[in-house]
């Protein structure tokens, strides 16, 4: 049983081994939505179509209609991916949102000490956002997202959950036409408490995995057709011997180049991993009231993951 409990652990961080899949909710960061992923997913000071409040909950408070999105993640060795959100304008200067983040694997062979197959087990980590922006002048704006956190990993005799929320907290600054600067707190006191005593019996505890916060700084300027975006963050969090401290940073970058106002070409690093997309932008109800991108992700050494995104405002 602890060995199988091990392996359904693994399988869990594989969700993304780039970056730092060693350390608890590596699902919230592997990115969302198509146009940001296939753009480097450095998008703390954009405002994201496909899932605002996730990179920044700043972001929501410059709204200007109401915004729901779906994204779905087509990925290799069994592995899910799914995001839905939902942010509008709240008059005079404020923002609000909901939205759901689901990863996990099938396909795991359940099996007893003796190497007997049992049953096929699944196992899935959940996040519920609810976000919150104010701004506090009309160039700049406050955010926070609370988040809900679940995660399930099914044994053979009875499931074992762990269970938590977090925080994120963000600035949004929007000094011209041009340029945007943000900065981001990411999973401030996020955890999952777990208690092993049903798998474990006499050895079972009652214990907590902290996830690692990262502190981002990024920034967007457009220029004609040309639209950049990038960020770089620091992680900390606990090591290994205990001890709390800098586990590392990241650099994300990406580049959108629009044709003829509805089709979007794109393409970035970030996460440790090489992103190419397109879009557009189409009328469904009203006028270029929709969106459709799709982003290809170079994993290494998984695979190549693909990214859908249709986000719709109204």
């Amino acid at each position: 049983m602890k060995r199988l409990f091990s392996i359904l652990i693994i399988c869990t961080f594989s969700l993304n081994a780039a970056d730092y899949a060693g350390y608890s909710g590596s699902f919230l960061r592997m990115g969302t939505s198509a146009r940001a992923m296939a753009m480097g997913s450095g998008f703390t000071a954009e405002l994201d179509r496909g899932f605002t409040a996730y990179h920044n909950p700043a972001s929501i408070a410059f709204l200007e209609k109401r915004q729901a999105s779906f994204t779905y993640h087509s990925l290799t060795l069994d592995r899910k991916f799914i995001a839905s959100s939902f942010a509008l304008h709240l008059p005079p200067t404020a923002g609000l949102g909901v939205a759901w983040v689901s990863a996990g694997v099938d396909g795991i062979d359940g099996r007893t000490l003796a190497g007997e197959a049992t049953s096929t087990l699944s196992t899935s980590e959940d996040a519920f956002y609810i976000s919150f922006a104010q701004r506090l002048q009309p160039w700049v704006s406050l955010g926070i997202n609370i988040k809900i956190l679940y995660n399930q990993l099914p044994m053979n005799e009875s499931d074992l959950a762990g269970k938590g929320t977090g925080f994120d907290v963000g600035i949004m600054l929007r000094p011209g036409k041009r340029m945007t600067i943000g900065f981001m707190v990411q999973d401030l006191n996020s955890y999952y408490q777990w208690n092993t005593s049903s798998v474990f019996e006499e050895e079972g505890r009652v214990y907590r995995d902290v996830f690692p916060s990262i502190f981002r700084v990024g920034i967007t300027y457009k220029k004609r057709k040309l639209y950049f975006t990038g960020d770089a963050g620091i992680i900390a969090g606990e090591k290994s011997d205990g001890s709390y401290g800098h586990l590392g940073q990241s650099i994300r970058a990406g580049v959108e180049y629009t044709y003829r106002k509805n089709y979007f070409f794109r393409g970035g690093y970030g996460n440790g991993r090489i992103g190419v997309g397109g879009g557009m932008n189409f009328s469904f109800i009203k006028k270029n009231d929709a969106f459709l991108d799709y982003a290809m992700i170079a994993e290494f050494p998984a695979g190549v993951a693909h990214i859908i995104t249709y986000a719709f405002h109204f």
